[in-house]
């Protein structure tokens, strides 16, 4: 990660739009004024710290996430690689692994998972790939050690998805055990 990249992502999720030039007052400035932007802002930067620098920027930069974890309620690893144009729509019970590779433009919605199934594999088992222009809805849980979700892809609101799914799909949880009044 450099930090062009950093820059980049500072410009579409925090500044808004994608014809604005990029500086670093404008960040702050939206950031501040606009609380919903204040998450991704700090995020951003915490994560930078955490993959370029030493031991001394991996502990701020964990204390700068564990502070805005309990703030938004909201918990996104460091680790995890994150193209431009997050969108988180509500900071409500959201995570996402640090073992995710995440395409451009990612909308996702309150109280969902993006994980690993199992813990204390190598690094090298766990692969999690998120194509670019996804949407996931509410209350969705995507866990899985090894899963692929292709580009233009929209998850239906309360899905659990353990497999992968192709680009362009639409994937959603049919009812299961819907108990009809009399």
């Amino acid at each position: 990660m450099d930090k062009d990249f950093l820059k980049e992502c500072l410009r579409v999720e925090v500044i808004g739009g994608r014809d604005k030039q990029f500086s670093w007052g404008r960040a702050i400035r939206h950031a501040f004024r606009q609380p919903h932007r204040r998450f991704l802002f700090w995020w951003r930067i915490a994560s930078y710290l955490y993959m370029t620098g030493g031991k001394r920027s991996k502990k701020i930069s964990t204390l700068i996430n564990n502070k805005i974890s309990l703030k938004y309620n909201t918990e996104v690893g460091l680790k995890a690689k994150i193209s431009p144009g997050l969108k988180i729509a509500h900071y409500n019970a959201v995570v996402i692994s640090d073992h995710c590779v995440i395409g451009k433009n990612l909308s996702i919605r309150q109280n969902t998972t993006i994980g690993t199934k199992t813990q204390g594999k190598p690094e090298s088992e766990y692969n999690i790939k998120i194509g670019d222009n996804v949407y996931i809805g509410a209350n969705c849980c995507i866990i899985a050690d090894q899963v692929s979700i292709g580009n233009d892809v929209r998850i239906g609101a309360m899905s659990f998805v353990n497999k992968d799914i192709p680009d362009n799909s639409v994937f959603y949880q049919k009812k299961i055990g819907v108990i009809e009044p009399k």
